[in-house]
């Protein structure tokens, strides 16, 4: 499905049983969701960027660019304060990013003056690049409701949003409250068709990461007007089975022949009986 942006991949990060990053195995990922999906979100949440080094991040964009070309790469550049996010988007640009997606500042709370300041130092450092807003109620304590993220994207010529967690329930009103042509994802992986109806254009999807067959089969069903319910009754027992959990989306990955290798964060793995049901899943929608 080349050329397609409506199901981006949330690509996982491989690290070594000593815990060092595990280039080699990144580079055999990001292959395998080029040759899919074809559209990377590098460093995001299902990546592990908080265990991550800045330079393990742009070690991590540069094997993504090598495989799928700045078209098909969004470089996570967000953290908890402007003064880095800043850095990481000036050296993602020279790197070749032409997309970048930057989380809400996180940990402390931020009013929106302060948001408007980090989002004005990402742009200055991101010169013509596209810039989306990445926001995450859950993660990053942080609220912004519809009509501040659209403040925001006509201060700082912001190119979209990607929802996560809670305020994935609002594509609607995000759409209602953009300017036009604003882009919005939602990383809510089961609901392609509701955000595609919303006006959104897409979802942002951990589980593809490891099963991309049924979310793109999905958006090819809804894009061609075919029935879509045999294929997104697969997609609700993926996203049951897999999300929002990178260890079974690791596992997963590792049953189908991949390298997902080992986490860093508090990362479960599957018990014996989730892992038999994703083996299951596994033989249903591998290609």
């Amino acid at each position: 499905m080349s050329g397609q942006r409506t199901v981006i991949t949330a690509v996982t990060t491989p690290f070594q049983p000593d815990g060092d990053l595990d280039l080699a195995a990144a580079r055999q990922l990001y292959r395998f969701a080029g040759q899919h999906t074809g559209q990377l979100l590098v460093g995001g949440t299902t990546g592990e960027f908080p265990a991550l080094t800045i330079d393990e991040r742009m070690s991590l964009l540069d094997a993504a660019l090598e495989v799928a070309g700045a078209e098909g790469v969004i470089a996570h550049v967000g953290t908890a304060d402007a003064h880095n996010a800043a850095q990481l988007t000036r050296a993602s640009v020279r790197a070749g990013a032409r997309r970048l997606a930057a989380l809400t500042p996180y940990y402390l709370p931020a009013t929106p003056e302060e948001l408007h300041a980090y989002f004005g130092a990402v742009r200055d450092a991101a010169g013509d690049a596209e810039i989306f807003a990445y926001l995450f109620p859950e993660r990053t304590g942080l609220e912004v409701s519809p009509e501040l993220c659209a403040e925001l994207a006509a201060a700082h010529g912001l190119a979209g949003v990607k929802l996560s967690g809670a305020a994935s329930r609002r594509v609607r009103e995000h759409v209602a409250a953009a300017p036009e042509g604003f882009e919005v994802y939602s990383g809510n992986d089961r609901e392609l068709g509701g955000v595609l109806a919303a006006g959104g254009e897409g979802t942002v999807s951990g589980c593809s990461a490891a099963l991309p067959e049924p979310f793109l089969e999905l958006a090819e069903a809804i894009r061609t007007g075919r029935d879509t319910g045999e294929v997104q009754q697969r997609v609700d027992r993926v996203v049951a089975a897999l999300g929002p959990s990178i260890g079974r989306i690791k596992c997963a990955q590792r049953l189908r022949g991949l390298p997902a290798g080992e986490s860093r964060m508090t990362v479960a793995d599957p018990d014996a009986e989730t892992e038999s049901l994703i083996k299951d899943l596994v033989a249903e929608n591998a290609r």
